[in-house]
């Protein structure tokens, strides 16, 4: 599904090369974990969306509970990782809490690593 880029020039100006800093961004993204989980934020289904238009990310997610104390730091280590990537400049990161978040949302790959039943 997600394809690796041929460089890592800056900012893309086509569809194919947005498409590759998408990648990248996923990238990145799954190397965020929630702290009192030990599983990425993708595979648990808290990113709802990524889109680039230039040299910004931005990034809709949302988290386990809308209580959770840990919300800042989540958010705050997703764009930190996403700065990181030399395409881009600017990155948004969007707490949002509709659909609100279920366990049904984990991916499969997430539900093996957690020991839940693929259910």
């Amino acid at each position: 599904m997600e394809t690796q880029p041929a460089s890592s020039e800056s900012a893309p100006a086509s569809p194919g090369g947005r498409e590759a800093v998408e990648a990248l961004i996923w990238g990145r993204l799954r190397e965020c974990f929630d702290p009192e989980i030990p599983l990425n934020i993708v595979d648990l289904g808290l990113v709802y969306d990524v889109s680039v238009t230039g040299a910004q990310a931005n990034v809709k997610m949302t988290l386990t509970s809308p209580g959770c104390h840990l919300g800042g730091q989540i958010a705050g280590n997703v764009q930190e990782r996403l700065l990181a990537l030399e395409q881009i400049e600017e990155a948004n990161v969007e707490l949002v809490w509709d659909p609100p978040w279920h366990q049904s949302m984990i991916s499969e790959e997430g539900r093996k690593a957690l020991g839940l039943d693929a259910s």
